[in-house]
C-alpha cells in the first residue's frame, strides 16, 4: 500500500469515527428545575460568561477529558470555537481570578455519575449513553 493510499485510508477512518459519534447530549440531574436550554445558554456556561442554569441554581459545569472526541464535537457544535480555543479562553479567565473551568472526567460513565449525584451539576456525552439517572437539556447532532 502506498503511503498516499494509507494516509486517505486513515483519514477515512477518522471520518468515520466522528460519524459514528454525531450525537451529543447535554445533561442535568434528572431532578433538575432545568428542563431544557438553548446551545447559547449551555455555551455561555461552558465558556465561563455565566455560572447559572435557567432555574437560577449555580451551574456545577464537569467537562470530558482533552483527549475525548465528545469534547471537541460539543465544543465545535455548542460555542462555535475548538477545543484549544476553549482552553485558552479558560486560562485567561483563570488568571484574572474571575472564575474556574468546568471540572474535567476521564469518561461519559464519570460525567453521567457525577450529574446524576449533584442537582445543580450540568455536563455532556454521547447521546447513546443516556440513562434514567440523567435529563437531557439540550441534543447537539
Amino acid at each position: 500500500m502506498t503511503k498516499f493510499k494509507r494516509l486517505a485510508a486513515l483519514a477515512g477512518l477518522a471520518l468515520a469515527s466522528l460519524g459514528a459519534q454525531a450525537q451529543v447530549a447535554v445533561i442535568v440531574n434528572s431532578k433538575s428545575a432545568t428542563a431544557s436550554m438553548t446551545a447559547d445558554q449551555v455555551a455561555s456556561i461552558f465558556l465561563g460568561k455565566s455560572n447559572t442554569l435557567p432555574s437560577g441554581a449555580t451551574a456545577a459545569a464537569v467537562d470530558q477529558a482533552e483527549s475525548a472526541a465528545v469534547r471537541e464535537h460539543f465544543y465545535t457544535k455548542v460555542t462555535g470555537k475548538q477545543a484549544a480555543q476553549v482552553k485558552a479562553a479558560w486560562s485567561r479567565i483563570v488568571f484574572s481570578g474571575k472564575g474556574t473551568p468546568p471540572k474535567e472526567m476521564a469518561s461519559s460513565a464519570e460525567v453521567k455519575k457525577f450529574v446524576a449525584a449533584n442537582p445543580d451539576a450540568i455536563g455532556y456525552i454521547e447521546k447513546s449513553a443516556v440513562d434514567g439517572t440523567v435529563k437531557v437539556v439540550l441534543s447537539v447532532d
